[in-house]
């Protein structure tokens, strides 16, 4: 069987192939990528067996067809380093001996029986589809991924729900102590349903879907879902169980509203953290109307910090605390130039969201106070 194929094309799918596959398999055919040779395509596969990703690359040349299995490191190693340039590989399909020819030279290696390797799992007719545009599906899998937990007790908080209902997509991840809420309006649909992302395909799709407007489609049942992007799918198995009901944290009633430059309240926190305790990295701020104050301390080493900045602020005087470095996370994981906190009082959790929200969405973030020995 011989086969010719750009090189670069070869190498950027690898690379992104290569993502899936573990460092150390419970099968050892899974350190193999699986080439597979049929109309004139060449289809790669990438598994660790609860996560499948697919490409397939259109060939320049094709003679026969056929099903062989390389090491990844092995060919990818050899493919990296080339300038783009046509790569002529010629597999003995009875010795697995191949050759690749390139321009000014010749790699040798062994490829594996293909026989080994699981088989992928078809999605049943049936199951429910949508469709996403990539470029939002990928904001909203980046503002989320963050907020998962890791949690052996409660796997199903590891991570993201997608909450399809007559009135909107929701991405929700939570850990307990912060939340992401992210409705997506244009995605919708009659008959509620959901399914958990678990945290590794949420960063895959994260790190190789593209942010432009071609749609995203997501096939799943209760076990298994099936992504659709470009010339990719990525199959994975879902997290199995009933996700808490998440819009019962969100305080409805919040009289007391911050407004202030997302930056600027990064920037002070920042400077006000290192002086906090290290046991609790608590962050107390004082709020009135026209400014914040933010300080911190650690008794046991007599260190303290304290600041003062000017804000937009209605409402009643009040002192809350939050742990510091998740309040600095969630203001990470906004983009717009102000945001909102949105209080009731000291007890209660606190929401955080853009001042402006995108087009056709909703941002919501939630993040629980600390207690304050006055």
């Amino acid at each position: 069987m011989r086969f010719t194929l750009s090189s670069s094309t070869l190498s950027s799918r690898l690379l992104t192939l290569s993502k899936v596959i573990n460092s150390k398999n419970s099968l050892a055919i899974l350190d193999c990528f699986l080439f597979e040779v049929a109309n004139q395509q060449l289809y790669v596969t990438a598994s660790d067996s609860e996560n499948i990703i697919k490409t397939v690359i259109p060939l320049d040349e094709c003679e026969g067809e056929g099903v062989f299995a390389v090491n990844n490191q092995t060919v990818l190693n050899a493919v990296k380093e080339l300038p783009e340039q046509p790569l002529i590989f010629d597999v003995d399909m009875g010795s697995f001996a191949i050759k690749v020819m390139y321009q000014n030279g010749i790699y040798r290696f062994t490829a594996q029986n293909a026989e080994q390797y699981p088989a992928t799992p078809v999605m049943p007719d049936g199951v429910t589809t949508l469709s996403i545009p990539s470029a939002v599906l990928c904001e909203n899998i980046t503002r989320s991924i963050f907020a998962t937990a890791t949690e052996e007790l409660r796997p199903v908080m590891n991570g993201i729900f997608f909450d399809l209902t007559p009135d909107a997509l929701a991405l929700v991840a939570s850990d307990g102590h912060k939340l992401v809420r992210n409705k997506i309006f244009t995605v919708k649909s009659e008959v509620p349903t959901s399914f958990i992302l678990p945290k590794k395909p949420a960063n895959l799709l994260k790190n190789i879907l593209e942010k432009d407007d071609s749609d995203v489609i997501i096939r799943f049942d209760e076990r298994n879902a099936e992504i659709v992007f470009g010339d990719n799918k990525l199959l994975c198995r879902l997290i199995e169980g009933r996700y808490p009901n998440y819009n019962s944290v969100i305080p409805q009633n919040n009289p007391n509203e911050l407004n202030i430059d997302r930056k600027i309240l990064i920037g002070a926190l920042r400077r006000v953290l290192p002086f906090a305790s290290d046991s609790s990295l608590l962050v107390r701020l004082h709020l009135e109307p026209g400014k914040m104050e933010i300080s911190s301390e650690d008794i046991d080493f007599a260190t303290s910090a304290k600041e003062e900045i000017t804000c937009d602020y209605t409402g009643n005087a009040m002192n809350i605390g939050f742990k510091g470095p998740s309040l600095v996370e969630i203001l990470n994981n906004l983009s717009s130039d102000q945001v909102g906190l949105l209080l009731a009082d000291p007890s209660r959790p606190c929401l955080i969201v853009p001042a402006e929200q995108p087009e056709n969405q909703d941002i919501l973030m939630l993040i629980m106070p600390m207690l304050l020995n006055d």
